[in-house]
């Protein structure tokens, strides 16, 4: 029997074995290059590995015809909006996790693993109702031509169905990301990217008796994929071997807990949901400007989704170990490793940028190769907007460090002034109130980065954002939980 609840588990192979150990001491002690890209590189693989569920689906819905993979694209936006409302609970857990785990608190570690994750169930249900519920609605009001109508209904409700899924597995990744484990979700995406590619084809075009469901069908083979992976993670914490351990009791409702995380998570899913918005906003501003435009922004948003990966990783991986070393009070270590992933990411973004800027015209054309007016178009986006994209590296890790010291707020206030204070109001003035015309959109995005960035270090620098730290305000939690086990004779 166990009367101290901060105890080290007796169970073989827990968190606490020597391995573990190892990894938490390189975290808060050891060398910060070496722990940053220690954590970096599994994620910046999960990462790739993850573009390709698009990947996938853009390669088996193309062959049905452009109606089809219109069907997707109008989807996407409405999917990614709802997505974003409910990530602020993933920034929320895995903040806490890993301030918890910094403080050496493993059991409010999983405590607030199972309360998240039942916070994430109920959300998702409520979310995926809604929105199978308003599908059509929303469709209408997007204005979605009659040919692409009933493609687009049907992937947007299967989608809506597998938010649960969805939410889950992305908690999970949070959750692990939080706790230092970044290997065992890309073991789990290697997975289920593999099955994605050979389930597209199946459900799209049918075998046997396993009738053809066309673009829906892009939608099925992701919702099962998903479905695999969200039970794989369940069982991951289940079993309590990878620094995260559920028991059934742990998703009883904590009042207290659900509350402090819904009001930390908030400024999260606004800020996500933010920038969703600002590039719908955006896409209307583009498409007033005809095909060629249209095309061009497309081609470069997703050269720019693609080369931000490696940085994406490496913010996440900063998120980490800022989030352990505030919570073990390593304050200092924390703000170094923070500045030192957001040197690194411009550098490399600038280094990614230079080549860009010389292979412009051949990076176009890799994916529209048969258009010399869209590769021309698309070149000059790329030349213009690749100038500043070292920013979007320092902007990605002082966010990160932000939002990993419970400053949710700050992070919320630089997606607001990025979107609707600086980028649409340039962009929207350059294209339609001088001759720069569509040129006056591709300016805004590096004006953008070169401002915010310059908003974030100095922000940053203050050093207000040190002054927060979670593990000191949690007495109530700490009393509930450890009330548990007392009762419990542990």
């Amino acid at each position: 029997m166990r009367s101290n609840p901060t105890a080290r588990p007796e169970k073989p192979g827990f968190v606490f074995n020597g391995r573990m150990n190892d990894r938490q001491a390189l975290f808060l002690q050891g060398s910060i290059p070496r722990a940053l890209f220690t954590l970096a590189v599994p994620i910046i693989l999960a990462n790739l590995l993850q573009t390709g569920y698009q990947l996938t689906d853009a390669f088996w819905v193309g062959r049905l015809g452009a109606s089809a993979v219109a069907a997707i694209s109008v989807s996407f936006p409405v999917t990614f909006l709802v997505i974003a409302l409910g990530s602020g609970l993933a920034m929320a857990g895995a903040t806490l996790s890993a301030q918890y785990m910094g403080a050496g608190r493993q059991d409010l570690v999983n405590h607030v693993a199972a309360q998240t994750m039942l916070m994430v169930v109920v959300t998702s249900l409520l979310f995926g109702a809604i929105g199978y519920a308003l599908a059509p609605t929303l469709l209408r009001l997007l204005g979605v031509a009659p040919e692409v109508y009933a493609g687009a209904l049907g992937f947007l409700r299967v989608s809506f169905v597998g938010i649960l899924f969805v939410f889950t597995y992305a908690m999970f990744q949070a959750l692990m990301r939080g706790v230092g484990q970044t290997r065992v979700p890309l073991m789990i995406v290697s997975g289920t990217v593999l099955l994605n590619f050979l389930l597209d084809p199946l459900f799209i075009f049918g075998w046997g008796p396993i009738p053809g469901q066309g673009v829906m069908g892009a939608a099925i083979a992701t919702l099962v994929t998903q479905a695999l992976a969200a039970v794989a993670g369940v069982a991951v914490f289940l079993r309590g071997r990878h620094g995260i351990h559920l028991e059934w009791r742990g998703f009883l409702p904590d009042g207290e807990y659900l509350k402090r995380a819904f009001f930390l998570g908030i400024p999260g899913s606004v800020e996500l949901s933010t920038r969703a918005l600002g590039l719908m906003i955006m896409s209307f501003l583009v498409a007033s400007f005809g095909t060629l435009t249209i095309a061009a922004y497309g081609v470069g948003s997703n050269i720019l989704q693609i080369v931000t990966i490696p940085v994406m990783g490496l913010s996440m991986a900063v998120s980490t170990l800022v989030g352990q070393n505030m919570g073990a009070g390593n304050v200092e270590r924390a703000g170094k490793a923070a500045s030192f992933g957001a040197l690194v990411s411009f550098v490399l973004l600038t280094a990614i940028g230079g080549i860009a800027w010389l292979t412009a015209p051949w990076l176009i054309a890799f994916f529209i190769p048969s258009d010399p007016a869209v590769i021309e178009e698309g070149a000059r986006f790329i030349r213009t907007m690749c100038l500043a994209w070292g920013g979007i590296g320092i902007q990605l890790c002082i966010v990160a460090a932000f939002r990993a010291s419970g400053n949710m707020l700050m992070a919320m206030v630089i997606a607001m002034v990025s979107q609707w204070m600086v980028q649409f109001p340039l962009a929207y003035v350059l294209a339609k109130h001088t001759s720069l015309h569509a040129q006056g959109l591709w300016w805004s995005f590096p004006v953008t980065n070169v401002v915010v960035a310059i908003v974030s270090i100095a922000w940053f620098a203050r050093g207000t954002w040190k002054n927060k730290r979670l593990t000191e305000e949690d007495t109530q939690i700490a009393q509930v939980t450890d009330n548990v086990y007392a009762e419990e004779g542990r």
